[in-house]
């Protein structure tokens, strides 16, 4: 058995559903057309208050200016689709299904640090630095590299044996790796995830204007709780926290498969929480409710503004309903 088959293997050990493996190459270029697109992107604001992804783009485009000779990426995905449905009851607020369990940091981070570990056991001299979702890394475009799957239209990961169901991690090494054959872009001539957006934020192929994604907008904006602007406020419909929109029209989710992990399993709170009776929540009730959930990150004020927009447009709603 090769080392990167040894990896792979303590890989799928330690619950990861998805592996693979992609070459970083010793030139002075940066790898990968990355660069230019993440410049143009920030240049025309698609960003919004986000100020962090525009630091040092250079380094995030480049994963050798993060762990100075890293040859491979290792890249994992976690399966969190549950075989559950959320409650379209206007009085009931809608969580995007990776926030249902418990945070996802806190689940894949401890299983990265132990195949970093192990890595180093099968390999002393390896150098590793690991990341879920917090690293300057462009998680999901060393992802396609590495055949987990590709980028679709929405900006998201497709995968075509788990759909748009992947959490992605990733281990920076200085090992040189047997890498895996890119995945290709299957997306073909479908526009249903561009067509599907309730704001209009995929303004084309493969680019998202955070400022109109209701993930940002729920999640990202400022957590001060403010009202969100305009005519926005008004798509959100029911959404306190994050969407789905795009990826649960994806062609690749008709034959989807369930976790069986517990950690991504819903709770009462998370899969139809009441609308009311969340607008109650104080402060150290929400921070106890949400203490293990990716929810946290909205803060206390940002969720209750969440929760009052969606109850205004419930009411909104039940105002322009024909009456018999």
């Amino acid at each position: 058995m090769t080392l990167t088959d040894s990896i792979k293997q303590e890989a799928a050990a330690l619950g990861f559903d998805a592996i693979g493996i992609s070459h970083i190459p010793p030139a002075d270029s940066i790898p990968l057309p990355l660069l230019d697109r993440l410049r143009e992107w920030l240049r025309q604001g698609y960003c919004g208050a986000m100020a962090w992804m525009s630091r040092d783009p250079e380094r995030r485009a480049d994963p050798r200016r993060v762990l100075r000779g890293c040859r491979s990426i290792i890249s994992v995905g976690m399966n969190y689709y549950t075989d559950r449905r959320a409650d379209e009851e206007p009085a009931h607020g809608r969580i995007a299904r990776y926030a249902w369990g418990q945070d996802y940091h806190h689940v894949m981070g401890p299983r990265l640090d132990q195949l970093a570990a192990r890595i180093r056991h099968l390999a002393p001299e390896a150098e590793t630095r690991w990341y879920v979702d917090t690293g300057p890394i462009m998680e999901k475009a060393w992802a396609q590299q590495a055949g987990i799957g590709w980028i679709g239209k929405h900006s998201n990961l497709v995968s075509t044996r788990f759909g748009s169901w992947l959490l992605l991690g990733e281990i920076l090494t200085t090992l040189e790796l047997d890498p895996d054959e890119p995945a290709i872009d299957l997306c073909g001539s479908c526009t249903l995830c561009i067509r599907t957006c309730p704001t209009g934020a995929i303004i084309e192929p493969y680019v998202v204007d955070a400022r109109r994604c209701i993930s940002y907008l729920t999640i990202e904006l400022p957590r001060t709780g403010e009202p969100i602007a305009g005519e926005l406020s008004s798509k959100l419909g029911n959404r306190v926290f994050g969407c789905d929109d795009c990826l649960e029209v994806c062609p690749y989710n008709v034959e989807e498969t369930a976790t069986a992990d517990p950690a991504f399993q819903p709770s009462s709170h998370t899969l139809a929480p009441a609308l009311e009776e969340c607008a109650g929540l104080t402060e150290s009730e929400f921070t106890a409710r949400f203490r293990q959930s990716p929810i946290r990150r909205a803060k206390h004020a940002g969720f209750l503004r969440n929760v009052t927009t969606a109850l205004q447009n419930a009411s909104a709603a039940d105002r322009h309903r024909p009456r018999r």
